[in-house]
């Protein structure tokens, strides 16, 4: 009969109340279970079983850079960070309220691993996250446009409770980029949280955005609303390499 059940929950996709189950057969309890007790016992394990594999394929899906978390974050103090406010970052409020968080700095100061490590959180939270550099994001995107798949592209952008534009101002936008971006930000305001990574400092912007119009537009949804971090410091690729050839 156990086996008949636990082959049952199998074929129900109940994965983690069959591991408990089978669990619970090969080393029972030193205190039997009641019934009521033996029915929460499963129900948990599924439940926990679902919302592990959750999060695992939110991280998947995410695409992250890095995998990085809290712990691998460096708070000395000639970086600037602010280890209150990212641990409010790390809480998820941010992405509950669609705030924005923009991330700027030289290269190598950490922004991309910075951005990845809230990312990783937000999916840990169960929130669903997508992480993209700017450029490569702009590519996939025009190529899309040309087989009439972008709408389809962008409206997966938009449903994400967390979007995550790595490299931004590395290259100028042209016409066809800063449309893009217009609609992204569109489609996002007031509504889900993006994070923003770029060497340029924000007030720089508008230059890379390019046309006035249209940069207005854009930065007015995303500015005044958002929280800013401004890394500081040596690079921190130059800085490992050092302690590595000592």
């Amino acid at each position: 009969m156990n086996k008949d059940t636990t082959e049952k929950m199998t074929q129900m996709r109940l994965y983690g109340m069959q591991a408990a189950f089978k669990a619970f057969l090969e080393v029972p309890p030193p205190t039997p279970f009641t019934n009521d007790e033996m029915t929460q016992f499963l129900v948990q394990s599924e439940w926990d079983d679902r919302k592990h594999r959750s999060v695992q394929r939110n991280i998947k899906s995410a695409r992250f850079r890095y995998v990085a978390g809290l712990e691998g974050l460096d708070y000395h103090p000639n970086r600037g960070l602010d280890k209150n406010l990212l641990h409010r970052l790390f809480t998820g409020d941010f992405i509950k309220t669609g705030q924005d968080v923009f991330i700027t700095g030289s290269t190598g100061t950490g922004k991309s691993f910075l951005a990845s490590a809230i990312g990783y959180q937000a999916c840990l939270l169960g929130y669903k996250v997508f992480y993209a550099s700017t450029a490569k994001l702009m590519s996939i995107l025009k190529m899309a446009k040309a087989d009439g798949s972008h709408l389809r592209e962008l409206s997966r952008i938009e449903k994400q409770d967390l979007f995550i534009l790595d490299d931004f101002g590395i290259q100028s936008f042209d016409a066809a980029g800063r449309a893009m971006l217009m609609d992204l930000v569109e489609d996002r305001h007031g509504k889900r949280s993006t994070i923003i990574a770029s060497q340029v400092p924000v007030k720089n912007w508008y230059e890379v955005i390019g046309e006035q119009t249209v940069a207005d537009a854009i930065l007015d949804r995303l500015v005044h609303q958002s929280v800013r971090i401004e890394l500081q410091g040596e690079s921190l690729r130059k800085t490992k390499t050092v302690s590595i050839i000592k």
